[in-house]
């Protein structure tokens, strides 16, 4: 099993891809947060695989030192490192999607 890392949570963007409903190919990603250099991005969201596919693409040669997808039972695992302080399948210790370390809501 893969040792689960802290991470500060001002180096983490969430990219939230999810949908509530079928979509085609056809529809457009929302829009790339801001990625200050050296962040990890986290992807998450209910979403087809294909969906994840065209978010990586889109992220892929952005600030980001590093790209992780969201999963509630692992946290963020990486898929993607341009850092040596990352590497693909680690596993980083997130907040719960939607909440801070205090229990309120992000905005």
């Amino acid at each position: 099993m893969q040792e689960n890392n802290k991470l500060d949570p001002e180096r983490i963007v969430f990219y939230a891809i999810g949908v509530d409903e079928p979509i085609t190919p056809a529809e457009p990603l929302p829009p790339v947060p801001e990625i200050p250099r050296g962040s990890v991005v986290v992807v998450e969201g209910r979403a087809p695989v294909w969906r994840y596919g065209m978010a990586l693409h889109r992220l892929h040669g952005s600030a980001a030192a590093a790209v992780a997808v969201y999963d509630p039972r692992l946290g963020a695992v990486i898929v993607a490192s341009h850092h040596p302080a990352y590497r693909e399948g680690q596993l980083i210790d997130v907040p719960p999607l939607g909440k801070q370390q205090d229990g309120k809501e992000l905005p």
